[in-house]
């Protein structure tokens, strides 16, 4: 983790569809611009996926799945070892991996930000290379003179649909378990970022994937991922993203085939601060919780509470430690903040943070657009916030700090829960049976005790409530690309 080395012009080297191992132009011969966030300007064309694509993509992920195909009759160790493989080439490629993350989705180049992610998705392939061998059934003593085992099978065609803010990294979440299991795959990139999408593409290619195991095919959610939710030869979705969408894919999967239907989808996570702790470290805890990749992360710990004890205290650090996030070119080493991912993304959040403002919270920091280039933000910092505020409700998604206040556990706890999301949450304390209280007591998929959004490839991630259905990483992750099968075997009795 070394030696790294931005490239503020990488080639692009891929800009059509991956189908059947091959780029292709889509049908109709459409493309769609990419844009760099941090200027504003068209970084290349890409080609649009329609519904035909999807149907060529899903005919070649159908015939990879065939029964006495190369793929269905590999190894299930053959399988992990390409699953290796395509770890190895991303940490071969990683500086221009990066370069092209940053270029396409305006994040900071630096550990904390693309060059993190093209690592966290190495490590992500690699744990589950090490699964493909190890999916197992059990047996089971059942009555009577029978003998019951299952056996865990592929679900078979998976649609996934990944979305722009961490546009790697959720391509590896999707691919690497679903082919760990035996499954085939049918992506759909976010149309803001494909362009990690189709490199992971043909890195896959190179390490020997047979063809039509991983497609991936970027276009529009109304066109390229309808087609796919509603594709009767597709057996299951996976899809991160709004919740809103998220509704209009589960009724879409359960109109067409009743699909198998994983949504990782919004939150507007508690991070709730005591006054037990050193305030300088849970300000610096907090502020990160709610403003890494510029804010854009679902599960984002917005709602930040803090005792009333050290309420006055908090919120004026909290304030003076925004001034210095610095602001500006992600491929700066210094940057901190880099560019929202677009205009209407820029626009929905100065929307809520004027609705702040009217309905009576006090900014203490930013508050505005930054620059007149880029889609850039000035990190955001309310205090004087109450639960009935839009800004305390609705996911902003986007670097804006809401700061409340509480006065004890019993009620920090009830109105931690008082939402329709539950994708994480966080308590900073040195009390433990505070902390547990909380942790056991909260309504979130994710709960971290005295730190905040570490994740890792071998612990489940997933939401509570509207944040969603199913669990992606760790063994809970396999789970939602496995068929259970019951095989009951008659015994034969010896004859008297």
């Amino acid at each position: 983790m070394s030696n790294f080395t931005p490239n503020k012009n990488p080639e692009i080297k891929y800009t059509q569809l991956f189908i059947n191992n091959e780029f292709v132009n889509s049908v109709s011969g459409k493309t769609f611009p990419t844009l760099n966030p941090a200027t504003g300007q068209k970084i290349a064309d890409i080609q649009e996926a329609d519904k035909e694509d999807i149907d060529k993509a899903v005919k070649a992920a159908k015939d990879a799945f065939a029964l006495g195909s190369p793929y269905r009759t590999m190894d299930a160790s053959a399988r992990g070892r390409l699953l290796y493989k395509v770890a190895d080439l991303i940490e071969r490629d990683i500086n221009y991996i990066a370069s092209l993350e940053t270029l396409d989705n305006g994040k900071a180049f630096a550990l904390h930000g693309s060059i993190g992610d093209a690592y966290f998705s190495a490590l992500v392939f690699r744990y589950y290379a090490g699964w493909a061998d190890k999916i197992c059934g059990k047996t089971i003593p059942i009555d009577g003179s029978y003998f019951a085992y299952t056996r865990h099978e592929p679900v078979g065609i998976c649609g996934q649909i990944t979305p722009w803010n961490y546009p790697l990294v959720m391509a590896a979440w999707k691919i690497a378990p679903a082919v760990a299991a035996g499954n085939v795959v049918v992506l759909k990139p976010a149309e803001q970022t494909p362009l990690t999408a189709l490199y992971l593409a043909a890195l896959v290619k190179e390490a020997g994937f047979p063809a039509g195991v991983v497609n991936v095919v970027p276009g529009y959610g109304p066109t390229a991922g309808a087609a796919i939710t509603s594709h009767p030869d597709i057996n299951k979705v996976a899809f991160t993203g709004s919740t809103e969408i998220g509704q209009i894919i589960l009724q879409a999967a359960g109109a067409s085939n009743i699909k198998r239907t994983t949504l990782e989808l919004g939150g507007k996570s508690p991070c709730v601060v005591f006054d037990d702790v050193d305030v300088d470290w849970a300000v610096a805890e907090a502020q990160e919780a709610c403003m890494t990749n510029m804010g854009q992360c679902c599960v984002a710990g917005t709602r930040t509470y803090v005792h009333e004890n050290i309420y006055d205290e908090f919120v004026s650090k909290t304030r003076e430690l925004a001034k210095t996030r610095k602001i500006g070119d992600p491929f700066d080493s210094n940057t901190v903040n880099g560019p929202q991912i677009d205009q209407e993304q820029l626009n929905k959040i100065l929307e809520l943070i004027e609705s702040g403002k009217k309905e009576g919270a006090k900014v203490e920091h930013g508050g505005e657009r930054h620059g007149d280039q880029g889609f850039f933000i000035t990190p955001t910092v309310f205090s004087n916030v109450t639960d009935d505020m839009r800004i305390a409700k609705e996911e902003i998604f986007g670097p804006v700090q809401q700061i409340l206040k509480f006065k004890d556990l019993d009620d920090v706890l009830k109105r931690a829960n008082n939402t329709t999301y539950g994708l994480g949450a966080a308590v900073f304390t040195n009390d433990i049976n505070k902390a547990l209280t909380f942790a056991h007591g909260v309504q979130a998929g994710t709960v971290w005790i005295n730190s905040y959004n570490h994740v890792s490839p071998q612990a489940p991630f997933g939401g509570f409530k509207k944040s969603g259905l199913g669990r992606e990483l760790g063994e809970y992750g396999l789970q939602n690309y496995i068929e259970v099968k019951n095989v009951v075997v008659k015994i034969p009795q010896k004859n008297s």
